[in-house]
């Protein structure tokens, strides 16, 4: 049974609500659940006292998102971006560390074109 960690839509049209969920992985969309981890609302709040940025609303519940982890399920793309802004997992891309990669693979081919020249 392959587990999944994922968004299920809810709310109206362009306002959508999502809840974060662990389904199966072959389940639809918006099946029944085995669990509901939290709540993710995508909208920009404006902030309480109305200094700052707009804030999205994120609620989790970290020991069973955890324990998901733990047990095996496989976070969707969305739902790790949200789980990385939490900080219960390491960010998938790493925006610097693909920049050095490019730059890495760059000098080694300018290496390669030093080198046939020869």
């Amino acid at each position: 049974m392959v587990l999944k960690i994922r968004l299920a839509r809810f709310g109206k049209r362009n306002a959508p609500f999502y809840n974060i969920v662990v389904a199966q992985a072959r389940s639809a969309r918006n099946s029944k659940p085995l669990e509901v981890l939290g709540t993710y609302d995508p909208i920009p709040k404006p902030p309480a006292f109305g200094e700052g940025k707009p804030i999205k609303d994120i609620k989790l519940d970290t020991a069973r998102a955890k324990y998901w982890l733990g047990v095996g399920a496989q976070p969707s793309d969305p739902a790790w971006r949200l789980l990385s802004m939490i900080g219960l997992l390491e960010p998938k891309y790493h925006i610097q560390k693909m920049q050095q990669i490019a730059q890495q693979q760059k000098e080694a081919a300018e290496a390669r074109i030093v080198a046939e020249d020869r």
